[in-house]
Parts: structure tokens; C-alpha cells; sequence
């Protein structure tokens, strides 16, 4: 009997050289020979047929399994050659069925009236703060670093990062300032310490998250500047803030909540007030999230298209006064995540098990996949809700920068999160 994958795999990878040990024990040459070659196997007859069927999922369920075996090459080089040989001629009628019923459900379940916001916040960030510790930098920064300079350590990355947005905040001393999505505490401990008098609300639906980040404002003594609650930010009313921040958030929103979103901003956000949006964007639309990410990682999130996110801000009666794209930036930030997490294998494994462990390698490895070679990218917005809020010029990015620059030289080094 023909082998579906088999025919499958013949038709996509043309370029590159793949090896593949059906679960017959059948041997294929596969591709053009050009380049490394990378050797898998499939341990069984029902591995191979699922991957055949659902490759979008089954692909990675079969690797945490640990029954789509690489004996050359990783994971994420067998991604990348997946990726750059894609091309629309292996999408038949079942695979295109799948991708609609799977867009179908995305869009039903982000414009339900139940609010799942915490349960899916939970499942990926209530997982134990000692996983992070594997392959995040000194300061817990869970979102794309900024490797300018090229070349600059992680860490040195992340911290250019929380200056640029700083800058680009326009903060001053005594201002209130509220972070949507306030991760473990970095950026709003950066921002307090870095301007005097600053009053700075995080709010976050994790409390993994939330107990690390009240604890290392205690030992910074920042108690009384910085607080962090368990709120979700449609719930938040009765205030206005100066500044507001969002890192690596709004790609759990959802699409259908967009409006709410934005809506709200508008509500939070001083008449003067200034806010940065920092997120993951792609140049079209997708309307699904990739059913491995969807199912294992990130259940309910989505990654906007440009188009997508502008219209519901414009309604809101937001104007956007910058944008900066960062092209490549969450490519090197998850090769740096990868290579530490894989470094730490026995770590990761004793702390859930060798399933875990391979379930995020894939997860690291297929998203570094995506912002290689599928386009995705970061994107900084800044909004407000008056044009004079901010200069008619960028030179005060790199003047506030530098101003910055002069703290970060004098300011106590972060210390170590112990469990």
C-alpha cells in the first residue's frame, strides 16, 4: 500500500535533503541533495498516518511523543526546510476542509460571551516560574528583545528594549502609568526606577505571575510605587492614567475583542496621555492560530494583520502617532530562548518530563520557524488620544535613550528569583 506521507512529503520538499525511515522501515532519499541532510523516522503505522492527515497538528503531537524521531539534525532545522520548500500545491480538498473548519471555530470562540481570559492566561503562564528560569533572561522578559546593537547578549537586548519603549512613553516624574499584561514585574520595576515619583498599576490574569512580581518589588523596595493585581483590563474602570504600556499582550485578545480593547484604552487613557503597544503582527490575515499553538500553547490567542488591528483603534477615536516594525528581532530573541532551553534539557525534564520537554522545543523551535520565513513581526505602536501629546519629530527617542542609558550605569543590579 502507497504511503500517504510518503506522497505527501515527495511533493513539498523539492530543495534540501531529507532521509525519512517510514514506520515499513522503508528508507527514501528525498529533495535535491543540496545541503545538510536530516534524518527522521517514524516509530509507527498510526504516527504516520495522523501526520499524514493533519500535518499542521499531528506533526508536532507525534514529536512530543516521541514517535517522529530526528537522528539528524533538530527539530527546528527540519521546520525550516518544511518552510522553505512550502508552496500551495500540496493543500488538497481534506487539508483545505481542515483549515476552514479550524478558522471557523477560532472565530466562534474569540466572539463568545464566556470569558475564558484567565483559563488561557493559566494554561501557558501559571506553569512553574522555575520553567522560565530555563531559558529567559535575568529579568523575566517574555516578549521580543531588541539586538540593537547587533550582536548584544540577551539580556543586554531585553534591557535595550524596556529603554526603547520607555522612551517612546514620553514618561515624567509623578505620572500614573498601568501595564496591560505586566509579566513578572520588569518593565514596571525599569520604569519606577528610572523616574521618580512614578506611580505604576500592572495588571495581570496570571497569579504565578502576579506572586513573582509582588515579591521582587518587596525585595526592591518598590511596594509602595509599584503594585501589581489579578484584573483583567475590561473590568478596569474609575481611572485615568497618563501612560500606558502592553507588551506582548494584545495577541491574547482575540480578534473578536479588538473594539472592547481599544474602547477601553480610550476609557484608561488621559486626555494628554500617551500609550505604547508592543506585539506580534503579520502583513495579512490568517484568521486562525496554528492548531499545534492553539491546542498546546496559547489557547485563544490570535495574531493580528496590520489591517486588522487599525480599524477598531480608529473607531475608538485613537490616533496612532508612530510606528516601528522590528523585523527579525523575536527570530534572534527565540533562537537565544531555544538554545538555553535545550541546554537545560535535564532541568525542564525533571521539573515536568521528557513529553513537556519536547512539546515547547517545538513550540520554541516553530515560532523562531515562523519569524523566519513566514513574515510575522513585531510592531510598536503609539497612541493617543490628542495629536500635540507628542513631539512632530523622533529626535527625542534617542535623547530620552541616552538619558536612560545614564540610569541603567547607576542602578542596583536585578536579583537572582529563588523558589
Amino acid at each position: 500500500m502507497a504511503s500517504a506521507l510518503l506522497s505527501l512529503v515527495k511533493k513539498l520538499i523539492r530543495k534540501g535533503s531529507l532521509k525519512l525511515t517510514l514506520a515499513s522501515g522503508e528508507m527514501h532519499m528525498i529533495g535535491d541533495g543540496s545541503g545538510e541532510t536530516i534524518v527522521a523516522r517514524i516509530a509507527d503505522q498510526q504516527a504516520e498516518d495522523a501526520i499524514a492527515r493533519d500535518p499542521t497538528l499531528k506533526l508536532g503531537e507525534m514529536y512530543m511523543e516521541g514517535r517522529f524521531i530526528l537522528e539528524q539534525g533538530d527539530i527546528y532545522e527540519f521546520l525550516s526546510l518544511v518552510k522553505q520548500n512550502t508552496t500551495n500545491e500540496i493543500f488538497d480538498f481534506r487539508m483545505a476542509a481542515l483549515l476552514l473548519g479550524r478558522i471557523v471555530l477560532q472565530q466562534i470562540k474569540s466572539r463568545s460571551p464566556i470569558n475564558r481570559n484567565k483559563y488561557n492566561v493559566a494554561h501557558h503562564y501559571d506553569l512553574s516560574a522555575k520553567l522560565f528560569d530555563l531559558f529567559l533572561d535575568e529579568d523575566w522578559q517574555y516578549s521580543c528583545a531588541y539586538f540593537n546593537p547587533p550582536g548584544i547578549s540577551l539580556y543586554e537586548a531585553q534591557v535595550a528594549k524596556k529603554r526603547h519603549i520607555a522612551a517612546k512613553l514620553l514618561v515624567e516624574p509623578g505620572q500614573k502609568v498601568l501595564e496591560i499584561g505586566s509579566g513578572w514585574g520588569g518593565m514596571a520595576m525599569y520604569l519606577a526606577e528610572a523616574y521618580p515619583g512614578l506611580d505604576v498599576t500592572g495588571i495581570t490574569l496570571s497569579e504565578e505571575q502576579l506572586k513573582v512580581s509582588r515579591e521582587r518589588a518587596a525585595k526592591r523596595g518598590l511596594s509602595d510605587r509599584v503594585r501589581f493585581e489579578l484584573q483583567d483590563y475590561r473590568y478596569l474602570t474609575g481611572k485615568k492614567f497618563d501612560r500606558i504600556v502592553s507588551v506582548g499582550m494584545f495577541e491574547h485578545v482575540g480578534i473578536g475583542d479588538y473594539g472592547k480593547f481599544f474602547n477601553k484604552i480610550a476609557e484608561l487613557l488621559d486626555d494628554n496621555g500617551v500609550m505604547l503597544l508592543h506585539f506580534i503582527t503579520r502583513p495579512k490575515p490568517s484568521y486562525a492560530t496554528n492548531a499545534f499553538i492553539e491546542k498546546y500553547i496559547f489557547p485563544g490567542g490570535y495574531i493580528p494583520s496590520i489591517g486588522e488591528t487599525t480599524p477598531p483603534l480608529e473607531k475608538a477615536g485613537l490616533l496612532t502617532r508612530d510606528i516601528e516594525t522590528l523585523p527579525m528581532h523575536y527570530a534572534y530573541t527565540l533562537r537565544h530562548w531555544r538554545n538555553n532551553f535545550v541546554a537545560r534539557k535535564a532541568d525542564a525534564v525533571a521539573l515536568y518530563d521528557e513529553k513537556f520537554f519536547r512539546m515547547w522545543e517545538f513550540y520554541l523551535a516553530g515560532s523562531e520557524m515562523g519569524f523566519r520565513w513566514d513574515e510575522l513581526f513585531i510592531m510598536q505602536m503609539q497612541i493617543t488620544k490628542n495629536q500635540f501629546a507628542v513631539p512632530d519629530n523622533r529626535n527625542y527617542i534617542a535623547e530620552r535613550e541616552a538619558k536612560l542609558k545614564e540610569f541603567e550605569a547607576t542602578r542596583a543590579p536585578l536579583e537572582k528569583v529563588t523558589f
